[in-house]
């Protein structure tokens, strides 16, 4: 499944913008970006950062000390291109973060989660990166009805893409909570995706 995600983003990479995934991601960018500056963070993890959208907005907002991180060589040749050496961009895997511990105020996770096959360690990874005080914000796919939502997990397996599985709001809060976070401001985008902030369960 990773290996399925490496691969399908290496070929899309180069015309992602313009992709489905490209076009899916676009409407949670402003609400993202409101969610940031809103926080004021000096240093901030893009993981999963793909061609760097994001961090190219943000780095024409904010001082912020970026970075970003995806499995795909080729996401990360087409951020380098965008940033130049604005951003410090890094090839991994979010399963083991190549960054010390309470090294970020803040980790976007863009359109990413659901293709981690093992949701538990990237969450456990991004709880040792953040400061106590810090805050991930999630956004991801997800579905209008629980039948829905059943059916889609039910495919993902047998497509090419890398997505592993689908989350209800049920199922993330419970995710956070069992991964020592404490979730809030939910907020459904669309039909088809939502935004979530999650920070360090005291």
């Amino acid at each position: 499944m990773k290996k399925n995600s490496e691969l399908h983003f290496n070929e899309i990479a180069k015309n992602y913008n313009n992709s489905h995934d490209g076009k899916f991601v676009k409407c949670m960018y402003d609400e993202i970006i409101d969610r940031v500056l809103k926080k004021q963070p000096k240093d901030i993890l893009d993981l999963g950062c793909g061609n760097g959208n994001i961090l190219s907005i943000l780095s024409d907002c904010t001082d912020a000390n970026l970075f970003g991180l995806d499995l795909s060589k080729n996401m990360i040749y087409e951020a380098q291109k965008k940033l130049n050496d604005k951003v410090q961009l890094d090839i991994g895997d979010s399963e083991n973060l190549p960054y010390d511990d309470d090294k970020f105020d803040l980790v976007i996770c863009n359109a990413s989660f659901h293709h981690y096959t093992n949701p538990q360690k990237v969450l456990k990874e991004i709880k040792r990166v953040l400061t106590p005080s810090g805050t991930l914000i999630l956004g991801d796919p997800t579905a209008p009805f629980e039948w829905y939502l059943k059916i889609l997990n039910y495919f993902l397996p047998k497509t090419n893409s890398g997505d592993y599985k689908i989350y209800s709001k049920n199922e993330i809060y419970s995710l956070l909570n069992a991964s020592g976070f404490t979730p809030s401001n939910w907020k459904k985008i669309n039909h088809s995706a939502f935004i979530i902030d999650a920070t360090i369960t005291n």
